[in-house]
């Protein structure tokens, strides 16, 4: 049987840090070949979306903003890192993985696609949608 993953309504949002310290402490723990890739998503999200709150829980990174709540998620797993996106559902274009609640995410393999202009384009409208709180 699959496990089922609890809805975000029933989960705690995590509390936020004090700093990015604990975001850096959980890239240098991530597998070494996905390292460049969660490196450049952290540097697109903190450069794109001034103001952000920073958080870890579950072993994973969380971005949020003190008026939207928390709005992108990171999650790296053997060979990919998956890029959660709060609020994905409401976005122009949403990413096309999730189908419940209003949460979508990306699926990431390489650099290349942690760079694209749709991935810039996610994490700007990131902070135009609520999050979750």
């Amino acid at each position: 049987m699959a496990m089922q993953r609890k809805p975000t309504s029933t989960r705690k949002p995590p509390v936020p840090a004090a700093d990015h310290a604990e975001i850096e402490h959980w890239i240098s723990r991530v597998m070494p070949d996905l390292s460049p890739i969660v490196t450049s998503l952290d540097e697109q999200i903190r450069e794109k979306i001034p103001g952000l709150q920073y958080a870890v829980k579950w072993k994973r990174p969380f971005y949020g903003l003190a008026d939207r709540g928390w709005i992108i998620e990171l999650a790296a797993y053997d060979v990919s890192v998956n890029v959660v996106f709060f609020g994905g559902a409401d976005f122009d274009s949403p990413p096309p993985l999730g189908e419940t609640d209003r949460s979508r995410y990306v699926k990431l393999r390489t650099l290349e696609e942690a760079q694209s202009p749709e991935m810039t384009a996610w994490i700007e409208g990131a902070a135009k949608v609520p999050g979750w709180r």
